[in-house]
């Protein structure tokens, strides 16, 4: 539900348990902060919920420097719902929403207008003009209102605290496999395949091509991954990156889908990240390059393999 400061909300919609967060990646320890809503939701009768900020707060303060999204708006709300929260409120993040000060966004739209019967959040979790919201505020404003309040510490996984920068960080080096251990699931992107160059019908490996947000970090090489199509998941091998032996352009990814002849020009898929293969290379003859794409094929063949099949 997107919220509008302006209007009620209905009453059906009153009354949960708010799990407070920007929530992006929908990782191991939001998964934790649901665990815990739902618990104390039980507790008190009512149901969890989680309350999100869209466009991410870096990116309405520095355009200029887009935080790497790990996952979209919709890829967020359905991992949200997956995780377990029974609905989600969106407030659409704005300087003006920015300014609302730490007070009034607990008194006037948690507990007012939204009722909250009670507060979950992480234990950095900031908010409001300032930043001056801390989950020590949350818990005074919550014992004032009559509303538990809980505060989730640093959740870790194998030993390390999981957070969205340590998944960025990941990605960026190009170790899927990494991130995919403290998100709890592959990391996925989702996009329309367009038309491309054609270059790869070509060579023998005719592409899926998808054009990845402005802001993805994700290092360019050759990765396994799986594709989704029509919910149903085949095995493929990835290019992201600029293709330096052809022109340097734009970074773009570009699916080859084994074993697969449909049509898939203005498709909606998801793309799920297995493992990393190797670097983006310039290759001086396309016969080279012809050599290196079979042995990639064949190594993500073994790989995937070797993968448990993902569920629909």
């Amino acid at each position: 539900m997107v919220l509008d400061l302006d209007k009620p909300t209905p009453e059906a919609f009153r009354g949960a348990v708010l799990a407070l967060g920007n929530f992006d990646g929908v990782h191991r320890g939001h998964a934790e902060l649901s665990r815990v809503a739902g618990a104390m939701a039980q507790d008190l009768g009512t149901k969890p919920a989680a309350f999100t900020f869209e466009p991410h707060p870096r990116s309405v303060f520095r355009p200029e420097e887009p935080v790497f999204r790990l996952t979209s708006p919709q890829l967020k709300l359905e991992g949200l719902t997956q995780a377990g929260f029974a609905q989600v409120f969106v407030l659409p993040f704005d300087r003006e929403i920015a300014a609302i000060p730490a007070e009034r966004f607990v008194d006037d739209l948690l507990v007012g207008q939204l009722g909250a019967a009670g507060l979950v959040c992480g234990y950095d979790f900031h908010f409001g003009k300032g930043r001056t919201g801390s989950p020590e505020m949350l818990q005074a404003h919550g014992l004032a209102a009559g509303i538990p309040v809980a505060v989730v510490p640093p959740y870790s996984w194998q030993g390390e605290p999981v957070s969205s920068t340590l998944i960025r960080t990941a990605l960026e080096a190009g170790d899927v496999g990494r991130a995919a251990t403290f998100l709890g699931r592959p990391w996925l992107v989702r996009g329309l395949i367009a038309h491309g160059d054609k270059r790869g019908r070509e060579l023998g490996y005719p592409t899926a091509n998808m054009q990845l947000a402005r802001d993805c970090r994700l290092r360019h090489g050759i990765y396994a991954v799986r594709m989704k199509i029509d919910g149903v998941w085949h095995d493929g091998v990835a290019s992201f990156g600029r293709r330096p032996t052809f022109d340097d352009g734009a970074p773009r990814l570009e699916t080859f889908v084994f074993d697969f002849s449909g049509d898939l020009y203005g498709e909606r898929v998801d793309v799920a990240f297995v493992d990393w293969l190797r670097g983006e290379e310039k290759f001086d003859t396309l016969e080279a390059l012809i050599v290196q794409m079979d042995a990639d094929s064949a190594r993500a063949r073994d790989i995937l393999a070797n993968t448990p099949p993902f569920l629909p």
